[in-house]
């Protein structure tokens, strides 16, 4: 979109009383963005959630120094703005109430990303950070691009798992794009730009304001299929999302913790209260694959992903994985066979089957069977 019609979106949304709601509503009744600034107030007025006030305020708009600026800073920053009307905007974000009517981004989104979203307590056991990096790699392993906050703990170890399976992750910003928050994830922030994606509604230079959390966290479970919680406390923030998820008519999934762990009452909680537990990433699969499965646009590019990921994977076995890959078929075998067969120690077999487990390219079985993936 170009830089005359992009100025009327930003001037738009900085009018007060301009919500993510009566937005779109001026959108609809008038078509174009120049009509609803040349618009009387009178007809402004028939917009619903629209007051006299309002009206006023967009027929009288003069800041337009303020949008020029704005626009030029994102140019020189090299970011970019992607509107409701975008291809590219997330499409399960178009379906959540008060999604934002544009987003600033920094990097690629592809319109037939497959997201699940993972987050979790700032304050992380080192747990819950070795099991939120294990789930983000065999996810973006599986060709799943992986959704988190870039805040402290969890939310970083759920970007850096991706990014060490080469897969894809996105970032949610609580502040402009512009902010980077914590600012000791600088270096995060690039490498998930480079691997993704980072995303924020809120205009350049925001700050990072605790009411802008709660928002943010509507736009990470409103652009995926799911939300897994990790770990959280009985008042975690990521408690937030597992709501508005459930809210929105995502998946909610939450990993097990210690029951003498304060850091898991609240994942704890929600699996009482109905959450799917999972123990791998198999468990969330099974969950989100009829979703996309019903979306015709969404299965190739699952399925070619899928099969391009793991031949990918194969050619890039070691020795070892090589001599356990010529024994396994897509028939079950027994991990005790593999060690006979092979001659290689247990503890060989047991590093080289859970490579190829996290690379998509094998799957375990009940009682220690191993098969191709099929």
């Amino acid at each position: 979109m170009n830089y005359d019609v992009l100025k009327y979106w930003i001037a738009l949304k900085s009018i007060p009383g301009i919500g993510n709601v009566n937005f779109p509503a001026l959108v609809d009744k008038f078509g174009s963005m120049p009509a609803i600034f040349g618009a009387p107030v009178s007809l402004l007025k028939e917009t619903p959630g629209i007051s006299k006030e309002i009206a006023t305020a967009i027929t009288s708009f003069k800041d337009w120094n303020k949008v020029k600026k704005e626009l030029d800073l994102i140019n020189k920053n090299k970011f970019n703005i992607i509107t409701y009307q975008d291809e590219l905007y997330p499409q399960k974000l178009l379906n959540i109430y008060g999604r934002p009517p544009y987003i600033y981004v920094r990097g690629n989104l592809n319109k037939d990303d497959i997201n699940i979203a993972i987050v979790g307590s700032r304050q992380a056991s080192t747990y819950g950070r070795y099991t939120t990096e294990r789930i983000s790699r065999a996810l973006a392993y599986r060709g799943v691009t992986v959704v988190s906050g870039m805040a402290r703990g969890i939310d970083s170890a759920a970007h850096r798992g991706a990014i060490a399976a080469h897969g894809k992750t996105i970032a949610i910003l609580g502040s402009g794009l512009d902010v980077v928050y914590p600012p000791e994830n600088k270096k995060l922030y690039e490498d998930i730009i480079q691997n993704g994606a980072v995303i924020s509604e809120f205009p350049l230079g925001t700050p990072p304001r605790s009411t802008n959390f709660p928002a943010r966290n509507r736009i990470i479970s409103g652009m995926s299929y799911g939300v897994v919680i990790v770990e959280a406390g009985e008042k975690s923030g990521s408690l937030i999302t597992a709501r508005l998820a459930l809210e929105q008519g995502r998946e909610v999934f939450a990993v097990p913790g210690s029951i003498d762990a304060a850091g898991s009452r609240g994942t704890n909680k929600l699996i009482k209260q109905g959450a799917k537990l999972i123990e791998n990433i198999d468990d969330i699969l099974e969950e989100i694959l009829p979703q996309i499965e019903q979306t015709t646009a969404l299965k190739r590019p699952w399925t070619s992903n899928f099969e391009d990921m793991a031949n990918k994977n194969v050619e890039t076995l070691n020795e070892v994985d090589q001599i356990i890959f010529d024994f396994i078929t897509k028939s079950r075998i027994h991990i005790d066979d593999l060690i006979s067969s092979t001659g290689l120690s247990s503890a060989e077999i047991l590093g080289a089957l859970t490579t190829m487990e996290l690379k998509g390219i094998i799957q375990q079985h009940p009682g220690k069977f191993f098969s191709l993936k099929k």
